[in-house]
């Protein structure tokens, strides 16, 4: 890269984790975040436009534009995780309510006039389930040219979380995930494999909660909201998952992920496999494609490890900055 900061639009459910990616995204000085849209996920998208413009007030951001987007999955009723982030879906924290207002277009629009409007190809980071992504990419297929990557929440190599073998972004909405899939520009997959890894030691979130900046605080506070562990010393318990925002940590510092060029399909039938990313790890075709001939798959760069303490100390020091 040139030095110059690298364009970012964040696409969220805010969410905790969410809310960790956007503290980080506003205070990194190699990230330049363009705007945040927002979609139905871990709560209604009404409670995710308000928890975002809470989040970048609370971080004291610039005046990013902000926009509503879906409000269910393209086919699916919405399904959200209050009981993981909070009737709020902001682990019912209390925060005040935000000053700021959404901006006066839908999430597709804005992400179509920030993608073309910007000097250098955008990244884009969804870390909610993808019918934003998958709205956009279908209503205004030419912002393909100005996209230099997708770098995406989602799926799992090998155990799911909403179900035994789902991850819940794609799994809240499988068919956005596989229209996403066949976007045709570069997409990272950093899925459960790697999201549920990167920990902040109860140590560090401990000093985080007693920041007099209200940013670094809130961050503190998100992160005991998401505990490793259960039982023991409350000081134990607050060591907190990154989540979503070791995605945005991918994009500042590739160099922290080991990803590999693999197939990846997602599983749309009806049953038990619904919402699965379908990753194949084999070194060699096999029998059905021997019998049935070889079906082409996009390639996808999927985190297989992550160098946990390299992005805990990126994101601590940067939302402490």
């Amino acid at each position: 890269m040139d030095g110059q900061p690298i364009p970012v639009i964040i696409d969220c459910d805010t969410g905790v984790d969410d809310a960790l990616a956007l503290l980080f995204a506003v205070r990194h000085p190699g990230l330049d975040l363009r705007a945040v849209t927002c979609v139905a996920g871990n709560t209604d998208v009404d409670g995710v436009v308000r928890n975002t413009l809470t989040v970048l007030e609370q971080a004291g951001a610039p005046d990013i534009p902000v926009a509503r987007g879906a409000e269910r999955p393209l086919i699916e009723p919405a399904r959200s995780a209050r009981h993981v982030h909070g009737s709020d879906g902001m682990g019912d924290l209390g925060l005040p309510a935000p000053t700021r207002r959404p901006a006066d277009v839908d999430a597709v629009t804005l992400m179509r006039r920030e993608i073309l409007a910007s000097p250098r190809p955008v990244t884009l980071v969804p870390t909610a389930p993808l019918t934003n992504i998958a709205l956009l990419l279908r209503t205004h297929p030419e912002v393909t040219r100005n996209i230099e990557r997708i770098v995406f929440m989602g799926g799992a190599v090998t155990t799911g979380n909403a179900t035994p073998v789902a991850e819940f972004n794609v799994w809240h909405d499988p068919e956005a995930a596989a229209i996403l899939l066949s976007a045709g520009v570069p997409l990272t997959m950093y899925g459960l494999d790697v999201f549920m890894r990167v920990v902040v030691p109860a140590t560090d979130v401990h000093r985080m909660r007693g920041s007099g900046e209200p940013g670094t605080r809130l961050a503190g506070e998100l992160l005991a909201h998401r505990p490793t562990t259960q039982g023991g010393a409350p000081e134990a318990e607050e060591a907190g998952g990154l989540g979503d925002a070791g995605a945005v940590c991918a994009v500042a510092d590739p160099a922290g992920l080991t990803t590999r060029p693999l197939p990846v399909e997602v599983s749309l039938a009806p049953g038990p496999g619904r919402g699965q990313t379908i990753v194949d790890r084999r070194p060699r075709p096999g029998e059905s494609e021997i019998h049935e001939g070889i079906r082409e798959q996009p390639l996808v760069d999927v985190a297989l490890e992550v160098d946990v303490d390299r992005y805990v100390k990126l994101y601590l020091d940067t939302v402490e900055r």
